[in-house]
C-alpha cells in the first residue's frame, strides 16, 4: 500500500498531492501491473498528468498479455498478484522481452522476495509504503541506465567490443557469439559489457552491486551470483567450465584476458 500517514490512499497532502511529476521527453509508456485499485489509480493519475502514457492491468495474466501487446518502455510490477504472481510475470516477461525494464513493488520486510525478484530479472524494486516521487525517481534511474548503458569508466566508447567470437555492441545493446544472436536482460548486458571492456580486471561483488544496480543492495551477493550463472548459461560453451567470465574466489569475477 501507499503510505497511509501521508494522506488519502497514501498520497501526501503536500505538493505531491497536487503537483505534477516532470514530464519525460520523449513521452514514456508505462505499464502498471497492480491489483490494489488505490495504488493503481494513484500511479495512473500521477504519471498521466506528467505526460506518460499509462496502461494498467489488475492481475498477472492480464499484465503479461498487455505487456506483449503494447511493449511499454517500463513496467511497474507488484509482487503479490492474482492469477499469476509477480515473480512468474517477471520471469515470463524476461523470456519474451529480455530488454524491457521492470521495477518490482514488494512489501517492506520481504527481503527474500526482493532478492528473488532481482534474480528473476527485475531491474529495481520499491518497498511499500512508498511515495510517488520515489517511484518517479526510480523509473527515471532505470530508464537512464537502460538507455545509456554502462558509464564512462566502464566503456562509454560506443565502438563494438570484440573478444574472440564474442561481439558486444553498446549502441544496439546486442550480443553475438560466432554470429549467433544472444538475448540478454538489461542487467546481464551491463555486466557483460563491463567485464568485456576490462579483460583481466577483478570486480568485487560489492562493486558490481553498486555499479550495475546504481546503489548498494547490502547482503545481496547471491543476486550477483545468480545473474552470473544465467549470463554464463547464455555465452559459455560449457557453463560448468566457464572460459569467459571467471570466478575469483573470495572476491568476485573477471573477464578472461587470454587471447
Amino acid at each position: 500500500m501507499l503510505d497511509k500517514q501521508n494522506g488519502r490512499d497514501g498520497i501526501p497532502h503536500s505538493a505531491e498531492a497536487t503537483g505534477v511529476a516532470t514530464a519525460p521527453a520523449p513521452a514514456t509508456s508505462l505499464l502498471v501491473i497492480e491489483d490494489d485499485e488505490n495504488i493503481s489509480a494513484a500511479l495512473e493519475e500521477y504519471f498521466s498528468r506528467a505526460g506518460y502514457s499509462v496502461t494498467t492491468a489488475a492481475d498477472g495474466l492480464a499484465g503479461v498479455e498487455t505487456a506483449v501487446k503494447t511493449r511499454p518502455d517500463i513496467v511497474v510490477l507488484d509482487l503479490m498478484l492474482p492469477k499469476m504472481d509477480g515473480l512468474a510475470v517477471c520471469k515470463e516477461l524476461r523470456q519474451k522481452m529480455a530488454q524491457m525494464p521492470i521495477i518490482m513493488l514488494t512489501a517492506k520486510d520481504d527481503v527474500v522476495d526482493r532478492v528473488l525478484g532481482l534474480e528473476m530479472g527485475a531491474d529495481d524494486y520499491i518497498t511499500k509504503p512508498f511515495s510517488l516521487r520515489e517511484v518517479e525517481a526510480r523509473i527515471k534511474s532505470v530508464l537512464r541506465r537502460a538507455r545509456a548503458g554502462a558509464s564512462t569508466e566502464d566503456g562509454s566508447d560506443e565502438t563494438p567490443i570484440v573478444r574472440g567470437s564474442l561481439r558486444v555492441d553498446p549502441v544496439r545493446r546486442e550480443v553475438t557469439i560466432a554470429d549467433r544472436h544472444v538475448d540478454l536482460t538489461p542487467k546481464e548486458f551491463d555486466l557483460l559489457r563491463l567485464f568485456a571492456s576490462n579483460p583481466g580486471r577483478v570486480f568485487p561483488r560489492k562493486y558490481l552491486l553498486e555499479k550495475i544496480w546504481d546503489y548498494s543492495y547490502e547482503g545481496y551477493d547471491r543476486t550477483i551470483d545468480s545473474h552470473i550463472n544465467r549470463l554464463r548459461a547464455k555465452i559459455e560453451g560449457n557453463p560448468e567450465n566457464p572460459q569467459l567470465v571467471l570466478t575469483v574466489w573470495g572476491i568476485g569475477y573477471k573477464f578472461t584476458d587470454a587471447e
